[in-house]
């Protein structure tokens, strides 16, 4: 039993009428028959009784029907679904990304028109540091992702910076240099020399390179000897030192208002030499449809500014 004999059925079974029904198929009446003669052969039964003027369906043939447009239905609902994936409007992308990827306002936005033009997509995110990240979409767990500075660069990975921001010193409200200036003042940059007086939290994976490997190179070339008080994985347990008294920090700017309460964020006199990206990772040869649409919606919105 195949599609076409259900169709021809289901012609037979509306109209009442095997010449009309041949008409609306498209072929001649004795082929037709003959399918419908070979279907109630092979089911076993008869679906019709024939009368003179026409066709009516047996009971077993009005079962029969039901089912048979089930099946008719089910497949045309399948067939669109199918086009609506090999449009890239239907299927499962998943995003993984970075805290401090994440707090610049180009990501949510981005995420709000994609789900609005792609509204059958199933997204999955999820939020982890640059170097799992990484390491997933090498695994192919992740279709792609949003990090700051790539710590790694496996094989099979294609890297590309969308944008980029300029840094800024975190350090708590009562740190001595953020009441320098006092209240109704914006306080000057602040230099890197200045910067290394003072305990630092690095974020960053031991022996790979990133935002913090070139924060220290930076410094080392100025002669320099940063004090590193904790290492942490996560931007925002950097922060929430920071937060808590434990040292100073260099974010990017689109960071400056996490926990204000307690923070106090400062541009960083030597940023000019130090900034932020934002860069997405992918996988090479990507055939995801949704991963590639939104691939070329992050490069158009990065592309306006």
């Amino acid at each position: 039993m195949d599609l076409r004999a259900l169709r021809y059925f289901a012609a037979v079974a509306e109209t009442g009428h095997m010449t009309r029904a041949a008409e609306q198929l498209g072929i001649q009446q004795p082929p037709l028959s003959q399918q419908i003669k070979a279907l109630e052969r092979e089911l076993g039964l008869a679906l019709f009784k024939r009368h003179p003027r026409g066709m009516a369906l047996t009971d077993a043939g009005r079962r029969f029907q039901t089912e048979a447009l089930r099946m008719l239905q089910d497949m045309e609902a399948m067939k669109q679904r199918m086009a609506r994936v090999a449009r890239g409007q239907e299927g499962e992308l998943s995003i993984g990304f970075t805290s401090s990827a994440a707090a610049h306002r180009f990501l949510p936005d981005a995420l709000r028109d994609f789900r609005q033009s792609h509204p059958g997509v199933a997204l999955k995110l999820s939020e982890s540091n640059a170097a799992e990240l990484t390491e997933a979409l090498a695994a192919g767990r992740l279709h792609c992702g949003l990090l700051r500075m790539p710590v790694a660069r496996p094989e099979g990975l294609h890297f590309e910076t969308l944008l980029r921001e300029p840094v800024l010193v975190a350090m708590h409200r009562d740190h001595r240099f953020a009441g320098e200036a006092g209240p109704a003042r914006r306080l000057a940059p602040l230099s890197l020399a200045r910067l290394c007086e003072e305990g630092l939290i690095l974020v960053r994976r031991p022996g790979a390179p990133g935002l913090y490997a070139d924060l220290l190179t930076l410094c080392q070339a100025q002669g320099l000897q940063p004090r590193v008080v904790a290492e942490v994985d996560r931007m925002m347990t950097n922060l929430n030192l920071v937060a808590a008294g434990v040292g100073l920090s260099v974010v990017p700017a689109s960071m400056g208002g996490v926990h204000p309460h307690a923070i106090r964020y400062i541009a960083l006199a030597d940023s000019a030499a130090l900034d932020a990206p934002l860069t997405l990772v992918s996988r090479e040869g990507e055939d995801n449809l949704p991963a590639l649409h939104f691939a070329t919606l992050l490069r158009v919105r990065a592309a306006a500014g």
